[in-house]
């Protein structure tokens, strides 16, 4: 590949990895726009043309910083796992002196770094690209907290996403009258997406569903205690060989029992693979159906019903029944990515987390302000499954005395490590170098 092409043509990097751009994305790779809004549809490229925009940015611009900011680290760096496989396919053209999962660093003086969502980590730097991923779901305060970065560097600001209702500066952006070049792409602008396709997740999921991810329509979801759930679902599951079985129970009779498990893995990623959900069926038949060998996390409750399955061998321990802190788990691990549900196996969990809601204003009056009890059985038994392996999340929040209303928050990344240090008895490694494993004999 041209070396002097691609800079003239980025996307030639496309064609190097065997792909041809989209119009609109090879619109954007030859803007010089400094602000660039991109209100995109799911699975329409953005990362990929992003990503794109990153590298060519760091080849091109000795000595520049590009800077890869989401809601979670871990989304960043889905987008620079991106960029390595396009610096791939161009045969590495400047050497890197420093590559970590996270870092890399070229030759030509020019860096690419993902940040973590945090504001206090993030106020040092002078990028000549900022790129902002999830841009809909990345807080208005984090937001403010990062523009001024661009007034000395007066570095490109790229933001894309999918919407997320009306709110947050992303919406506000885009409706308001400021200097951004604007790119809106629905499914219909991508090849890729077939209309058989999207009649599908019309009937699966709803109009209001379609129009926010699909039609990029800023949509109220109002209500909703999880309105982006279905980010969690994966069509074509494949969860890692190994992990630790896991499971949460919500007993039930009448209401259903709600039963969901699967496997948490050494990335602190929980895979829900499968699920029972019956109504009126003894509770024998329960503990004969659900796999031993799971360590199971139940409705504290139940106490009967979780020594009845003890005597039956299995592994099962009581859950925290605090819906508020619960959510909280849920909602941290769907922003973070660090939750994988497998929708064909358990209809029911997501069926679930589309309807949970919070009442409204005339309910409120009668039920108070926790969320309406009618769809929160399968979602139970994954609120007590994390309740567990959230544990230490879940203390920090308890300790905030937040009023009354959702709770909004993710795990730092120790606590994730305090995670799966619980769940796998991870020890920390040695190190000679660590003067508290050492006895001084004066």
């Amino acid at each position: 590949m041209n070396y002097l092409a691609m800079g003239l043509d980025p996307s030639l990097i496309f064609k190097a990895m065997g792909m041809t751009a989209d119009p609109w994305q090879h619109d954007v790779l030859l803007s010089r726009e400094r602000q660039i809004l991109l209100n995109c549809c799911r699975q329409s490229g953005k990362s990929k043309v992003t990503s794109v925009i990153a590298l060519h940015s760091a080849l091109y611009n000795p000595n520049s910083l590009v800077l890869l900011l989401s809601p979670g680290q871990r989304q960043s760096g889905e987008i620079f796992r991106k960029i390595i496989d396009a610096n791939n396919a161009i045969g590495r053209p400047i050497k890197a002196t420093y590559e970590t999962q996270l870092k890399m660093e070229l030759n030509n003086g020019s860096r690419i770094i993902c940040l973590p969502g945090k504001e206090e980590t993030i106020r040092c730097y002078s990028p000549t690209l900022l790129v902002i991923d999830e841009a809909s779901r990345v807080p208005d305060d984090l937001y403010r907290s990062v523009r001024p970065m661009l007034a000395v560097s007066q570095g490109r600001l790229i933001a894309l996403s999918t919407p997320f209702g009306q709110r947050g500066w992303f919406h506000d952006e885009w409706e308001g009258t400021g200097p951004w070049h604007k790119v809106k792409v629905t499914w219909k602008d991508c090849p890729r997406i077939s209309p058989e396709f999207i009649d599908e997740e019309r009937r699966a999921l709803g109009d209001n569903w379609v129009q926010q991810e699909y039609e990029c329509l800023f949509t109220a979801l109002e209500g909703l205690v999880y309105p982006d759930f279905a980010n969690a679902f994966v069509d074509i599951y494949n969860p890692p060989q190994f992990g630790k079985p896991v499971g949460g129970i919500d007993w039930g009779w009448r209401n259903p029992f709600a039963a969901i498990w699967g496997i948490i893995d050494h990335d602190d990623v929980l895979w829900i693979q499968d699920e029972r959900y019956l109504r009126e069926t003894p509770l024998h038949e329960h503990v004969k159906a659900l796999p031993k060998g799971t360590i199971w996390y139940a409705d504290p409750a139940g106490r009967t019903e979780i020594e009845e399955f003890r005597v039956a061998g299995h592994n099962i321990r009581k859950g925290n029944n605090d819906i508020r802190l619960g959510i909280a788990a849920v909602t941290a691990r769907l922003r973070t990515g660090r939750l994988r549900i497998n929708p064909h196996r358990c209809p029911n969990l997501a069926a679930e987390g589309k309807l949970y809601r919070y009442p409204s204003q005339q309910e409120r009056v009668i039920v108070g302000e926790n969320p309406i009890d009618d769809n929160n059985h399968a979602l139970g038994a994954l609120r007590y499954l994390m309740s567990r392996l959230d544990a230490r999340f879940l203390g920090r929040l308890r300790k905030l005395a937040i009023s009354d209303g959702p709770i909004e928050a993710e795990p730092t990344d120790e606590q994730i490590e305090d995670t799966q240090k619980s769940v796998f008895n991870v020890r920390p490694k040695l190190d000679i170098t660590d003067p508290n494993l050492w006895t001084s004999l004066n």
